[in-house]
């Protein structure tokens, strides 16, 4: 079944808020434009994020990125940058990056309902003080993502409790799941690919 969704759209703000209301004055002005202590420690910690980027015609990508807590390394209250592995070469998120600087970011701690939320201007950058301060297993990143910080503010836990995210009784059986292999062939073979073997 196929559904037009412009037949029930909602095309103004006017017509959203009636439906929706307003936020409190508490939430509009939780927003900082700076990594204050509180932002510092919250990203010191995290050893997940994930980072929406679009590309120039509105092509958007939600990338995760996983690495050791403190691996994104805050160089002052305005400015951080994101250590860029080596990984499937695909670059989604740094082609993006080239076309559109905007980028927001979400920080993660594992156990804990509260996200962080971060929105700038970001840069792929190469420079190598910045990159060797990020080194992993004695390897620096290829890559780096300098991001301008012009937005930082906590996130009600919401989500995260609602999803029992962290309630490992809730988890589906991982047996019951195809594995990430049987995925990739599914798609492969959507797109034509002929697999060998």
């Amino acid at each position: 079944m196929s559904v037009n969704f412009a037949e029930s759209a909602i095309t103004s703000e006017k017509e959203l808020r009636e439906i929706v209301g307003v936020p409190h004055q508490n939430v509009v002005h939780k927003t900082i434009s700076i990594i204050d202590d509180h932002c510092k420690n919250f990203i010191s910690k995290s050893p997940l994020f994930f980072l929406a980027t679009a590309g120039a015609h509105g092509h958007c990508d939600v990338s995760p990125r996983g690495d050791s807590p403190g691996s994104v390394f805050v160089l002052n209250d305005k400015q951080l940058v994101i250590p860029d592995r080596p990984g499937n070469k695909r670059l989604d998120s740094i082609m993006n990056i080239l076309e559109n600087p905007q980028v927001g970011l979400l920080f993660v701690i594992p156990g804990l309902d509260d996200v962080l939320r971060i929105n700038g201007q970001a840069t792929i950058i190469k420079d190598e003080t910045i990159l060797d301060q990020m080194s992993l297993k004695g390897k620096p990143p290829l890559l780096g993502i300098g991001v301008d910080v012009e937005e930082a503010f906590i996130h009600c836990p919401r989500a995260l409790k609602q999803s029992n995210i962290w309630d490992y009784e809730s988890w589906e059986d991982k047996a019951t799941l195809p594995t990430l292999m049987e995925i990739f062939q599914a798609h492969l073979k959507i797109n034509g690919v002929k697999i060998n073997g």
